[in-house]
């Protein structure tokens, strides 16, 4: 397995578990229970997650009215973006 076969496979699996991260914390909004904090939202869609991010943003109507989600999620998606293009997978 090559360095862009592992960094592809990082890219899938994190937007997954970024996606999940978005979902369990709105469930969790919905029963009032201990949250997911703003932070590690955020760090996850940074770090890779942040197709998964805005997905679960719209999926589960979730932080959606939230101006650091509104600006910063599309702004990590572009990034996200340019690191996959400086990779050559683009």
């Amino acid at each position: 397995m090559n360095l862009k076969q592992i960094f592809l496979i990082y890219f899938v699996i994190i937007n997954i578990i970024t996606f999940c991260l978005y979902g369990i914390d709105k469930r969790k909004a919905r029963k009032g229970k201990w949250r997911i904090s703003e932070m590690t939202l955020l760090l996850s869609a940074f770090l890779g997650g942040s197709l998964g991010a805005l997905s679960g943003m719209y999926i589960f109507h979730h932080k959606t009215k939230h101006w650091k989600f509104k600006l910063f999620v599309p702004l990590f998606l572009i990034i996200n973006i340019f690191v996959l293009y400086l990779t050559n997978y683009f």
